[in-house]
């Protein structure tokens, strides 16, 4: 059963990552338009080059596990946030589906902070190492 847990919590990081990585990029190649769409919701486009590194960043540490509970609860607020400034009130179907993808994505971080990366991570190499398991 923990393989199971473990094989689990690794898709869910792979998951993560496959989703915010590319947004992330998307992001950068796309920097103007994403930094006027910001502006327009009222959010300072000087703020683009933290959520950029903070969903690419926080998609590269959950991958590999490294500081995971760290970085899930970051991603979970970071979510919580962008659905009250950009998806509070949803003027369309999708919007709301949208909506409430995002605090689906937002529960799964907070999954992930409470219980940790699993076995097959960073995170327990490093623990195992720092208690002289071998």
């Amino acid at each position: 059963m923990k393989s199971i847990q473990d094989a689990a919590v690794l898709l869910a990081r792979i998951l993560i990552f496959s989703w915010f990585f590319p947004v992330g990029l998307s992001k950068v190649t796309h920097y103007a338009a994403t930094a006027a769409y910001m502006d327009a919701n009222g959010v300072p486009s000087w703020l683009l080059p933290l959520v950029i590194a903070t969903e690419i960043g926080c998609a590269v540490f959950l991958l590999f596990g490294w500081k995971t509970r760290l970085f899930a609860f970051l991603l979970a607020g970071y979510t919580i946030l962008a659905v009250l400034i950009f998806h509070l009130h949803p003027t369309s179907e999708t919007g709301s589906i949208i909506q409430m993808a995002e605090l689906v994505d937002a529960g799964g971080f907070l999954v992930l902070f409470a219980h940790g990366a699993g076995s097959w991570s960073l995170d327990s190499l490093l623990s195992k190492r720092g208690s002289g398991e071998k």
